[in-house]
């Protein structure tokens, strides 16, 4: 049966961020994760984490000026002292946290025909250097809906990449409500791309909401994710329709129906 961790940057956002991981543990969850911890001091977080028994599956590194706009450095040809600055503070706070997945995020380059290439060399220098903890880099593509312009917009460029970063380290962060929108055809595409696999998320499509709506049939594919033997996180990276305790009524029927 998969293991799920709730993603508090949206889930259980009726309350301020520290107070949502004891509700997550309360729900049932026995890690967390999100998108960025930078707003906090690591020792809150880290605190909160002991308290509350829960396992840092995963963040993200610092993507720049969120709110301009900006959603990642990797990519950004002329940025990359700023992107080497952000591996280490991103490291910092993985050390306090017990945190062995680190997410960087490609970005939105525009039409820089270079963004590819800039990509590529820091996911290697990132990858070197979180290789000496005994973590992971990881590589997500996004849907062009939810994120336009965005330098990653679907799995398959995503391996591509991954012959061409050629680290033992990087892997694929597979949302499969990315997936379904970029790639389709989910259960097979789990199959085919499952070694390389470093993290999973979920989200009902196309909507963003419990994975009980929308057109995946999650009970199928999450047996599918089972059935190759995946015993990694699965993110429970969704936008709760209304209140977030009150959806949580699909992983209470998938748990039973184990």
């Amino acid at each position: 049966m998969p293991k799920f961790a709730a993603n508090l940057s949206m889930l259980f956002t009726e309350l301020d961020f520290l107070d949502r991981f004891e509700a997550a543990a309360n729900a049932g969850f026995e890690a967390v994760e999100f998108l960025f911890p930078y707003d906090f001091p690591a020792e809150q977080i880290a605190a909160r984490l002991q308290q509350h028994g829960l396992i840092q599956a995963l963040f993200n590194l610092p993507p720049g000026d969120w709110a301009s706009g900006e959603r990642g450095l990797t990519g950004l040809p002329g940025r990359e002292a700023e992107f080497e600055t952000s591996v280490e503070t991103a490291l910092q706070y993985a050390d306090a946290l017990g945190c062995v997945r680190l997410h960087a995020m490609a970005g939105i380059p525009g039409d820089d025909a270079s963004a590819e290439a800039t990509y590529v060399r820091n996911v290697q220098y990132a990858a070197d250097r979180v290789a000496e903890s005994g973590r992971s880099i990881l590589l997500e593509p996004i849907n062009p809906y939810d994120m336009p312009g965005y330098l990653l917009g679907s799995v398959r460029q995503v391996l591509r990449l991954l012959d061409t970063v050629d680290r033992d380290n990087v892997r694929l962060q597979l949302d499969l409500y990315h997936a379904q929108i970029t790639d389709g055809d989910v259960t097979r595409l789990i199959g085919q791309v499952i070694d390389r696999v470093g993290h999973v998320q979920i989200a009902g499509v196309p909507h963003r909401h419990e994975p009980d709506t929308g057109e995946l049939n999650y009970p199928f594919v999450l047996n599918a994710l089972d059935e190759t033997g995946y015993d990694g996180w699965v993110g429970c990276e969704y936008h709760p329709a209304t209140e977030t305790v009150s959806g949580l009524g699909w992983l209470e029927t998938y748990r039973a129906g184990r």
